[in-house]
């Protein structure tokens, strides 16, 4: 990889309930303005996946998630039209107790908690496009469901 390229880690939870928590963007990032997507972002030169993808999803929610707890669901290679480069984006999963109301926004339009089948029908952006439909029918998330991380 050259010293230039992006590297992205973003990181989905998962709550009791099986909803997903989800950033609606504004109309400011280059990267899917208007669009629903993963918590997550740009990791620092030499920086960890997971430890770039738990600071990051501090820095965007206030929620604070040990490395060692994220499961990588898998990285992917998303365009980004806005860069024009293809960068590797490595999509982790943790389950939470966490709610709504323990979100601070701090980035975006809102980040929620969302029910499976609405996060499917959701305007999602290029992460979240594949990471969302394949977490959401992965064994990985039925672990989940059958109450294995709780």
């Amino acid at each position: 990889m050259s010293e230039d390229a992006k590297r992205f880690g973003c990181v989905v939870l998962v709550d009791r309930r099986g909803w997903l928590l989800l950033q609606e963007r504004d109309e400011r990032p280059r990267i899917d303005p208007e669009k629903w997507g993963l918590c997550g972002g740009h990791l620092e030169p030499g920086e960890g996946w997971a430890e770039g993808a738990a600071r990051e999803l501090a820095e965007e929610t206030g929620i604070v998630v040990a490395p060692e707890e994220l499961r990588l669901l898998r990285e992917l290679q998303v365009h980004h039209a806005a860069y024009g480069t293809t960068d590797p984006v490595a999509v982790f999963v943790a389950a939470t107790d966490l709610t709504d109301d323990d979100v601070v926004l701090g980035e975006g339009r809102r980040i929620v908690f969302v029910e499976p089948e609405q996060a499917r029908r959701l305007d999602l952006g290029g992460s979240a496009s594949i990471a969302v439909p394949e977490l959401l029918d992965s064994a990985l998330y039925r672990e989940l469901g059958a109450g294995v991380w709780w």
